[in-house]
């Protein structure tokens, strides 16, 4: 499983692609940051970014695309512009196709290094550690955006596993409901039938035949 890893934002938006399965060690593949001016304007700058997800996207070619979830912050504005770079990267990976999954940084976190609560420093050493790195890769959002990726790899079976098995109770759940509705139809069906009168039957008919003399 090959998986890009995007850590979204408007100044650096970290990228980073590693392949592997889970069970099995990881191989960091290419690892950096698409850069956009602070005083550039906003859509200039979110042309630039597509443009660097999409050179990943050539170069790569991977198979699903791990983007960070953005969640509330003090600072609007930083939200902002870290929900219009992940819409940036979520409509990169759409285009073509590349399944999209979104990892808040507590799920990261809690992945690499078995703790939501680690600090930046501590996803940069488990990722040096689990890529098998010289060392950690600069600047952090190079690193955020590989944990994604690791994220991913170590979640999507049990991601899967667990939508299939929501699938098959929802079919269940509709099967079970389609034929409780044919079977309060037919009960209807039949209320309204009126019960069929049954025809005198003939006592001459019935009675034996005298014996010829």
């Amino acid at each position: 499983m090959r998986v890009l890893g995007v850590d979204p934002g408007l100044t650096r938006c970290g990228v980073g692609v590693v392949e592997g399965v889970p069970g099995r060690p990881l191989t960091m593949i290419g690892v950096g940051v698409v850069r956009t001016p602070a005083d550039a304007e906003l859509g200039l700058r979110l042309v630039e970014i597509e443009r660097g997800i999409e050179q990943w996207l050539d170069e790569h070619r991977p198979e699903f695309v791990a983007v960070e979830r953005v969640f509330s912050q003090h600072n609007v504005r930083t939200v902002m512009g870290t929900a219009q770079a992940s819409a940036v990267a979520m409509l990169c990976a759409a285009r073509r196709g590349i399944p999209v999954a979104l990892h808040t940084p507590s799920e990261v976190k809690a992945a690499v290094t078995g703790s939501g609560r680690a600090d930046k420093a501590q996803v940069g050493a488990m990722v040096t550690r689990l890529l098998r790195l010289d060392a950690p890769p600069k600047p952090a959002d190079a690193a955020d955006a590989l944990a994604l990726a690791i994220c991913h790899i170590w979640r999507a079976p049990a991601q899967t596993r667990l939508q299939q098995a929501v699938a098959q109770n929802r079919l269940q759940q509709a099967v079970a409901q389609n034929r409780l509705q044919q079977a309060v139809a037919l009960h209807k069906a039949q209320a309204k039938t009126p019960a069929s009168k049954t025809a005198p039957v003939s006592t001459t008919a019935l009675a034996p035949k005298g014996r010829p003399a």
